[in-house]
C-alpha cells in the first residue's frame, strides 16, 4: 500500500500526529552542513520539495546502500525539481568522510543532537536493530560490495546511534508540508523507491 499520508501520519506509538503538528516538531530543529554551519531542518524543505533521507548513522552499510538507491534515481527527482537530502546522528567530520567516501549526489547534513529523530520518534531499539530479515540484508549488501565503516561506527558520536532506525520522508514546498513518510521498522526496511517517486510528482 502506498504510504502517503496528505494529512495524518501515524507515529510510533499509534497515535494520529497531523504534518502540521510534525512540521510543527521540526521547525527550529538545527543541523549542520558540511561546512559545520548551522541549518534550520526546515529550511531544506520551506521553499522547495525534498525528499530526506535519514540514515541510522555514518558508518552503517545498509544507509550507504539505500544512499546509493536513492542516488541513482536522482535524474528523476532533478526532472521535477526535487531535492536530495541526507541526515545522520553524529558529527560533522563524520558527515564529511560519509560524503567523500560513497560520492553521495545529494545534500548531507549531521544531526548532531539526534533532534530530528526525536521529533520524529523513529523506531530505537536492540530488536530492531538485529533481526532475521535485517541480518540478511547486511550479508547481501556485503556480497554487494558495501563495507561498514567501523571507525565511524565506534565513534561517541554514533555509539548513541546504533540502536536508532531511520526512515525517508517528503517535503515541501512549506514547512508543514509533508506528503509522505516512512519509518524503518528495522534496520534496512527500505520502502519501494517507485513511491518515493510517486511523492515527488504529487
Amino acid at each position: 500500500m502506498f504510504d502517503v499520508y496528505v494529512n495524518w501520519m501515524i507515529n510510533c506509538s499509534g497515535t494520529a500526529q497531523s504534518s502540521v503538528e510534525t512540521g510543527s516538531l521540526l521547525e527550529r530543529v538545527e543541523v549542520f552542513d558540511l561546512d559545520g554551519n548551522p541549518v534550520l531542518i526546515s529550511d531544506l524543505w520551506k521553499d522547495r520539495k525534498a525528499v530526506v533521507a535519514f540514515a541510522r548513522h555514518f558508518g552503517c552499510l545498509l544507509c550507504r546502500k539505500r544512499a546509493d538507491m536513492l542516488a541513482a534515481k536522482k535524474d528523476k527527482m532533478d526532472a521535477s525539481g526535487v531535492a536530495l537530502v541526507l541526515i545522520g546522528p553524529g558529527g560533522v567530520d563524520q558527515a564529511r568522510t560519509f560524503y567523500e567516501q560513497t560520492k553521495f549526489k545529494g545534500e548531507v547534513y549531521a544531526d548532531t543532537s539526534y533532534a530530528s529523530y526525536k521529533a520524529l520518534n523513529f523506531v530505537s531499539g536492540v530488536t530492531a536493530t538485529f533481526t532475521p530479515t535485517s541480518t540478511l540484508k547486511i550479508i547481501e549488501a556485503y556480497m554487494e560490495g558495501y563495507r561498514q565503516d567501523w571507525a565511524i561506527s565506534f565513534e561517541k558520536d554514533t555509539r548513541g546511534g546504533w540502536w536508532k532506525q531511520g526512515g525517508i520522508m517528503v517535503a515541501g514546498p512549506g514547512i508543514s508540508n509533508i506528503s509522505y513518510i516512512h519509518k524503518d521498522k528495522e534496520a534496512g526496511d527500505d520502502p519501494d523507491v517507485e513511491e518515493i517517486l510517486e511523492a515527488c510528482c504529487s
